[in-house]
């Protein structure tokens, strides 16, 4: 019997996905690529935990907004924002399974522009094309206009300026940035968020699990 992606090498892995056993060549050659792996699946874990060890820094190109600051202690001030966007993306994701990292960047990538043109004092809004993009950019929108309501029907007004937004958005681009692994179906940056917001977050520092990059 042959791998049957292959048809060449000798099955040795069970995947989840394809309900047989499927040769390690293939199961890391098509993880994530054409192979559409579920969270829980053991050998999608083992290949998460090497990559996050063996992780290297985001290429300076890469890096979104380089020129732009970000301070740890002003992402902590601000943490029930970075907590309730997060929460935002886990949430959609709970609601639309063929959600990825992909995706959630797209968004990321398009609130964060949009969030910027309000500082030129030019507002232009382009939501990603892509239907779950766009859905979810529309759900991290509406949580933003949502928290800035809440907080001015407690205190009279919102202190959370489109700047301080902007600021929080890079952060968690950044994040994703960092935490994916650029396959076109990964989902190991929304992994990495549902471990680190598996419980109610706080807006200080004490039990975060996340590294600031």
């Amino acid at each position: 019997m042959s791998c049957p992606i292959c048809e060449k090498r000798p099955p040795k892995r069970f995947c989840p996905v394809k309900g047989e056993k499927i040769c390690p060549v293939c199961c890391g050659r098509e993880r994530e690529v054409t192979i559409d792996c579920l969270a829980d699946c053991s050998h999608l874990l083992a290949a998460h935990r090497y990559e996050s060890e063996h992780r290297t820094p985001v290429p300076a190109e890469e890096f979104p907004y380089r020129e732009v600051s970000v301070p740890p202690e002003f992402v902590y001030q601000h943490w029930a924002v970075i907590a309730g966007l997060a929460t935002t993306m886990l949430t959609f994701q709970l609601q639309n399974n063929d959600l990825h990292d992909a995706d959630a960047l797209a968004a990321l990538q398009a609130i964060t522009e949009t969030v910027r043109t309000l500082g030129t004092g030019i507002y232009y809004e382009r939501p990603p094309e892509a239907p779950l993009a766009r859905a979810l950019y529309g759900q991290m929108t509406q949580f933003l206009q949502e928290f800035r309501k809440d907080e001015s029907a407690r205190t009279g007004t919102s202190s959370l300026k489109d700047s301080d937004v902007f600021h929080l958005l890079i952060f968690l681009l950044r994040l994703a940035k960092q935490e994916t692994n650029g396959r076109p179906r990964s989902r190991a940056f929304l992994s990495f968020l549902r471990a680190s917001f598996h419980r109610p977050a706080t807006s200080s520092q004490e039990g975060s699990r996340i590294i600031l990059p």
